[in-house]
């Protein structure tokens, strides 16, 4: 199994706040994100229902950084993934101080063009994720739009219907070492 762990966090949350995008003295950007995810359960005694929010604090980086504070903003529907992670600082009052948080690598808006507030949400590849970057496409699959064809007024033709494909039949000689 994995004998070295597995740090990842999968979130489907709300911003309560408008990123938070600032950039480090060589031009890296970086944005702190507050995301609520809430649960919702009926009380068993009163009958009631019940809900918790939890708040996570997320930090992404570089073009990461760059998009969620342009396109997200306080109230966007986000899925995240990333990891925790744990750093030590140093506050006014020189008290050590300890924070936890989550190191985003991938992201994906969640909310159409429009958003809840009617600000550009989606961002310019709405429906593709963003991530770390390391194929350069910012972990979404790059899909082309292709224009749809419009009828002509001059072509009255019926169409011919193309030739359906061969009905799929399995290949049902499995000879295989999986063992379950």
């Amino acid at each position: 199994m994995a004998s070295r762990g597995v740090n990842k966090v999968i979130l489907i949350g709300n911003l309560g706040a408008d990123p938070e995008v600032r950039y480090t003295q060589n031009s890296t950007a970086i944005a702190n994100l507050s995301i609520a995810t809430s649960e919702t359960w009926k009380d068993k005694q009163t009958g009631e229902p019940r809900e918790q929010t939890e708040w996570h604090r997320c930090v992404a980086y570089r073009r990461l950084a760059e998009i969620a504070g342009e396109y997200l903003k306080k109230g966007s529907k986000v899925y995240v993934e990333g990891r925790l992670q744990t750093r030590k600082w140093t506050g006014q009052d020189n008290v050590e101080r300890y924070t936890t948080e989550i190191v985003i690598n991938e992201m994906q808006m969640l909310d159409s063009r429009g958003g809840p507030q009617g600000g550009p949400q989606g961002g310019p590849a709405q429906g593709q994720g963003y991530g770390g970057g390391q194929q350069g496409n910012y972990g979404g699959q790059q899909q082309q739009q292709r224009p749809v064809p419009q009828p002509s007024q001059q072509s009255q033709q019926p169409q011919q219907k193309p030739a359906e494909p061969a009905p799929f039949s399995p290949d049902t000689d499995f000879d295989d070492d999986i063992p379950f």
